[in-house]
């Protein structure tokens, strides 16, 4: 049990499937892997907090409450954060295309209130069991962030 918990998802075959997961839905005209399981896959474009570059990421949502989507910045459970959570931290504005949809420009806010964590932490959960394992062997909260549309 200790080597599957200190087991790290090294960060090229993270970049592998996303890169792979990406290839399928450009094949698919966007019809093949629209979900993982119970969540829908967003592409997630922030602004590197380094570079000022534009990245885009692929990304699964758990929840989504009206016009906003949650994220989970999980890594795996690793120990840092995922260099997306780090670029949305530095810079909140973002874009992101719901599936089948246009892209969406948003304010992207981390949840930062115990109460709103605690109601949404079991409904994450729900849809992608591995996120209570992810969090048990990191020791940095993972945080949730909404995704907001701007108006206008």
């Amino acid at each position: 049990m200790k080597k599957l918990l200190a087991y790290k998802t090294p960060n090229w075959s993270l970049k592998l499937m996303n890169a792979a997961h990406r290839a399928i839905l450009k094949i698919s005209g966007g019809k093949l892997l629209r979900t993982y399981g119970a969540m829908k896959i967003l592409e997630l474009t922030t602004t590197g907090r380094k570079s000022g570059q534009q990245h885009t990421i692929l990304l699964s949502s758990p929840v989504q409450v009206g016009e906003k989507w949650l994220v989970v910045a999980s890594k795996g459970g690793d120990p840092k954060h995922p260099a997306w959570y780090l670029n949305l931290a530095a810079n909140p504005q973002v874009t992101f295309n719901p599936p089948g949809e246009p892209p969406v420009k948003a304010l992207a806010s981390t949840v930062t209130s115990p109460e709103e964590r605690a109601e949404l932490w079991p409904k994450v959960v729900k849809a992608f069991w591995q996120y209570a394992f992810y969090q048990y062997r990191t020791e940095r909260q993972i945080p949730l962030v909404w995704l907001e549309p701007v108006k206008g």
